[in-house]
């Protein structure tokens, strides 16, 4: 690592510590204090102020093709916890995840506070208890976020979807929107530098992530509308939609894709060219 970039690591650093501390701490006293801060909708709002936050100390540019919903379930392929900053910055909503990610050092913390709705996957009895909780988000009108690949992945591709996640979707009924999520550098590459995955431990990767200049990120939102069929037909046809949704993205990033020796994922500069410039959000 350059000896600029571990000053630029270092400072983030201390400046995400400083801040993400000083809003957990002052969300533990509203919660404590407040009746009202303890609602679904409170805590995606203060989920959102605090995502707002860490975009800029990521030096996070994010443009996005496609309305996000504001309500409903919002299914995406899942590229590591930078997906949770760039939605949740976006828009107020809850998120569903692991069991483990409770344990983080941090971000357990955050997505505590946040009303992460956690899954155990060893135990399918859970599912059930996740569809209640998932159902009483939706009933706020609180948007509801679900990565059905039940894993992270460097997005090389889109993985197929658990099909045990999505019978939340079938059963509530409510509208579904599928969408895509990508990331470029302007040097490096995204799969190895910005998604999180494989044996990838957090504090090495976050002192990496920290170095980098900007990191480039796409959103692009498909259609919310309602979906019919088995849990197994829904994971299909949601995660073809997916896949349609990536590809897009791809296309759009490969306009600066360095030289094939060196291609492995789709990697863009900082602008795109006018043409394939998207909407910003």
């Amino acid at each position: 690592m350059k000896l600029t970039a571990i000053f630029r690591s270092a400072q983030r650093a201390v400046s995400f510590i400083v801040y993400t501390m000083a809003i957990i701490l002052c969300q533990a006293v509203t919660l404590t204090v407040s009746r009202k801060a303890r609602t679904r909708r409170a805590r995606a709002e203060w989920l959102q102020r605090a995502a707002s936050g860490c975009v800029r100390i990521l030096h996070l540019e994010i443009s996005q093709f496609g309305a996000l919903p504001t309500s409903g379930l919002l299914v995406s392929n899942h590229l590591g916890y930078v997906d949770i900053i760039l939605l949740a910055a976006l828009r107020p909503c809850l998120f569903v995840s692991k069991r483990e990610v409770r344990e983080w050092p941090i971000f357990g913390h955050c997505a505590q506070f946040a009303g992460t709705i956690f899954i155990d996957r060893a135990h399918r009895g859970d599912v059930s208890s996740v569809i209640q909780q998932m159902q009483a988000a939706l009933d706020d009108g609180v948007l509801v976020v679900l990565f059905p690949e039940g894993t992270s992945s460097g997005g090389a591709s889109v993985l197929p979807f658990k099909s045990s996640l999505l019978e939340s979707a079938r059963r509530l009924g409510c509208p579904v929107t599928a969408a895509a999520i990508n990331y470029a550098l302007d040097e490096g590459l995204a799969a190895n530098e910005v998604c999180f995955w494989r044996e990838m431990t957090l504090v090495p990767h976050l002192l990496n992530v920290w170095s980098k200049p900007l990191i480039y990120s796409m959103l692009r939102c498909g259609v919310a509308r309602q979906r019919r069929g088995d849990r197994k037909s829904l994971a299909r046809e949601l995660q073809t939609e997916v896949a349609a949704l990536h590809a897009a993205s791809t296309r759009e990033l490969s306009v600066r894709l360095p030289q094939p020796s060196q291609q492995a994922l789709p990697v863009c500069a900082r602008r795109l060219p006018t043409a394939a410039k998207p909407q910003r959000p």
